[in-house]
């Protein structure tokens, strides 16, 4: 089943996005359009996803919560 979703001008903010679960979600959710806010306590995976979404994506940021 191939289910595709158009989150064009909307903004999501993923929690647990360096790794796992939540970088998944963050990377379906930009493939879909979203502007994706990827929020992690892991500082450095959480750049690093970042960087390597908007190296493909070109509509990622990072951020970092404790």
């Amino acid at each position: 089943m191939n289910v595709s979703y158009d989150f064009s001008d909307k903004v999501a903010v993923v929690t647990g996005a360096a790794s796992g679960i939540g970088r998944g979600i963050a990377t379906a959710l930009a493939r879909s359009g979203a502007r994706v806010a990827l929020l992690d306590i892991n500082l450095e995976q959480a750049e690093e996803a970042a960087k390597e979404k908007y190296e493909r994506l070109e509509k990622l940021g990072s951020l970092y919560a404790e």
